[in-house]
């Protein structure tokens, strides 16, 4: 029986993080793909009318940054003192940040916003992770202490959308270009994203990447 039941869209998303969190950590999950077509029927049963969501038990809980810090308290994905929890929340806003700002472009403005966005939002924060996870044990390891916890998912799946959006942008960034390539290659992450289900998954709902 699986421990919890992840329910989002047949799209990366806001739901990838915590699917690549779940494949990587071997933690039981049964997901529920929502087409879009059905989703007015069960928006009204959603807190905040959103997705995804995640069911522990009898515990439904929606919100994807909510979603990765329960996770994160529950299997030990938190870091290791309050000091790197803080610093955790820290880089998980500054992705969430990020996301708001690439989602906003890819669901209003791809066209006339896509470089725009390249040349001014995505350098900044390419430039501003970049000396963050350096400042971490020289960038040889993790986001935030010696282990994984739930932002490298966070912030790996937001640098994953933009290897795409703009192909070769971590060139200039070579410490955020290891650490990229150190979780692709972690036996989860690279399992899960040798599937086809992940292969054939649109990054976004709109088909936009």
């Amino acid at each position: 029986m699986s421990e919890y039941e992840f329910t989002y869209f047949g799209c990366r998303g806001r739901g990838h993080h915590t699917r690549y969190l779940l494949k990587d950590q071997g933690i039981a999950c049964e997901e529920v793909i929502v087409d879009f077509k059905d989703w007015p029927v069960l928006k009204p049963k959603m807190e905040f009318g959103q997705l995804p969501c995640l069911k522990d038990g009898d515990f439904q809980l929606v919100q994807s940054n909510a979603i990765l810090r329960h996770l994160g308290r529950t299997h030990g994905l938190y870091g290791s003192n309050n000091r790197e929890a803080a610093m955790i929340d820290m880089l998980n806003d500054g992705v969430e940040d990020e996301r708001m700002k690439y989602t906003n472009m890819i669901y209003k403005n791809y066209e006339a916003g896509k470089e725009p966005y390249i040349n001014n939002d995505m350098k900044n924060f390419l430039m501003n992770f970049e000396k963050l996870v350096s400042s971490n044990n020289g960038g040889k390891g993790f986001a935030v202490g010696n282990q994984t916890s739930f932002v490298d998912y966070n912030l790996f799946d937001m640098l994953d959308n933009l290897t795409v959006l703009s192909p070769g942008c971590l060139d200039d960034y070579p410490v955020l270009k290891a650490y990229h390539e150190r979780m692709i290659n972690r036996p989860g992450v690279k399992a899960y994203r040798d599937t086809d289900e992940h292969k054939n998954m649109a990054i976004n709902g709109n088909g936009k990447q």
